[in-house]
């Protein structure tokens, strides 16, 4: 019995351990860390920035560990139509994303049109270092309805 009461014990230690840690890979989280500042007039260069860290608020929130692209001086990022983060923003709202040690408060939005330039910016970029990921993205002739694209605006 003691031995099961233990057990019982560190197995609730290591969720918990888990769950502060996250976002781990595709896993999501809830802690989303860094600093929190108010968003730049401009963003820095992007293009050697392989992930950030998105909040989306909810009752249970989500951090995502996701690609993000520079496109005509405003952020973006893709995701699937189905996957959860994209389920809970539906047509755009509010997000932090955490872009190194800093955290900025900003609001998503769904682009309906005019998205297509934005996820050839986005497969051009993550292509050279991900190309097996990136062969598996629709081509634009399917890309819509598969795929949602957000603009991330600042406050």
């Amino acid at each position: 019995m003691k031995i099961l009461k233990l057990s019982a014990a560190a197995a609730v230690v290591l969720l918990v351990v888990l769950a502060i840690a996250a976002p781990i890979g595709p896993l999501p989280g809830f802690f989303i860390g860094g600093t929190s500042v108010p968003a730049p007039p401009t963003w820095p260069d992007t293009s050697g920035v392989h992930e950030i860290r998105l909040r989306v608020p909810g009752t249970l929130p989500r951090v995502v560990v996701i690609w993000v692209v520079d496109h005509q001086g405003a952020l973006h990022v893709v995701g699937a139509e189905g996957s959860g983060w994209v389920s809970m923003l539906g047509d755009g709202g509010p997000v932090d994303m955490r872009l190194g040690d800093e955290t900025y408060t900003l609001k998503a939005v769904r682009l309906t049109d005019g998205w297509q330039p934005v996820l050839e910016a986005y497969v051009d970029k993550y292509r050279p270092d991900y190309p097996e990921i990136v062969a598996g993205f629709p081509d634009m002739a399917e890309a819509e309805g598969q795929v949602a694209v957000f603009r991330l605006d600042r406050g």
